[in-house]
Parts: structure tokens; sequence; C-alpha cells
């Protein structure tokens, strides 16, 4: 910035983003101190270096604002867990999975699991047209991020909201007031914390 710069002669940029062209150093720090303004390399890398008029300090203090609100804005990724059996009764299955849809819209991915036990071990093709049954059902809020795979007696899959579903949570959240309040092991308030998975919750009603 300024006499910090090194280069003989810079690209110059003006304060509005006008091209000013290649100028020697000396002229550009001149036009700088002209209209009270920084003069401050933008693209060292550049041959010559392009180099802009502006004022840092303003520049500086607009960025730090940007930050801070992307932070504020900032949504912590939490992942649910929903567990099935692979013979589920329909009406469980039909409570189930408007937990899913809630922790959708909520913004959250949820990880669903089929609990296979016994000679159900043997059908996994059950647990597969389950998961995608569900994926099918709830395709408008979210997607498949993880494709269903075969873990020991069960079978897993996880689901993400998609980008518009998120960014509705995100402004209902913000409506509200700012994030989820969340308790002291960091699980949302009312919601308890899955143990040893901070950030995961596990929904096993209806065992």
């Amino acid at each position: 910035m300024n006499e910090q710069i090194r280069a003989r002669e810079v690209r110059l940029v003006g304060p509005e983003g006008e091209q000013v062209g290649i100028v020697p150093l000396e002229r550009a720090l001149q036009l700088a101190a002209d209209v009270d303004l920084d003069l401050v390399e933008v693209a060292p890398m550049a041959r010559p270096p392009v180099c802009k008029l502006m004022d840092f300090g303003k520049f500086k203090y607009e960025s730090a604002l940007k930050a801070r609100e992307a932070r504020r804005n900032q949504q912590q990724t939490v992942i649910k867990e929903m567990k099935l059996r692979p013979k589920i009764d329909p009406h469980d299955y039909e409570t189930k999975k408007g937990h899913v849809v809630r922790f959708l819209k909520a913004g959250d991915k949820v990880k669903v699991t089929i609990m296979f036990r016994g000679r159900e071990q043997s059908r996994p093709e059950l647990g597969y047209r389950l998961l995608r049954r569900l994926e099918s059902e709830i395709s408008e809020l979210g997607y498949v991020e993880a494709a269903p795979k075969q873990d020991g007696r069960n079978m897993i899959m996880v689901l993400a909201p998609h980008r518009a579903t998120k960014a509705a949570a995100v402004a209902a959240t913000a409506t509200r007031g700012g994030p989820r309040e969340r308790d002291a092991e960091g699980a949302p308030a009312g919601e308890p914390a899955a143990a040893g998975d901070t950030g995961t919750v596990a929904d096993n009603s209806g065992e």
C-alpha cells in the first residue's frame, strides 16, 4: 500500500472501478494524494501489478462487517439419526418419515439407519427398498448425500436438505431472533445429544 509498493509502474484502477491504465508509480501516488485515498496493490502477481485507489480503512471496516455477518448467518451442521426396522409398521413409518421431514425443514442432515435382526439380515433388499421409498417421498426437501450402504447389521443412508430448504431454515431462524438455543452439551434446546457424539441426535421413538 502507498509507499510500500516497489513496482516502477502499475496498472491503475480508479475508486469506482474505472480503468486508468498503466502509469508510473509516482504518478499513481500523486493521484491518490490528490483525492485523499490510498493506493492499494490488489493484484501483485500481475505484470505490471494492479493497484486501486480506495479508502483502505473503510475497506477493512466493511470487510470485517461482512465477515461478522457471514459468521452470524452460518448454521452449524447437525446430523440427526432416524432408526427403522425393515418390516416397520406403516403407521410407525409415517411417524418417522414426519420426523425426517421436520429435520430437513430445519436445515439438518439425517442419517437413516435400517436395523436388521436375525433372519432379516438375509433380506437386505427389504431395507434398500425402504430407503429408496423414503428418498422418493422427501425428494422435494432433500437429496441422498450418501447412498445406502451395508454396515454390519445395519444399512445406512444420509439425507441432506436442498439448498433452498436450508436457506428457508436459515431465514426462519433469523426471523425468530438468531440461532436455535443450545444447551450446555451443544444439542438444540429440548433435544438430547446422542451419547458420545455431539451434534448428532438419535431419534429412536417407536422402537
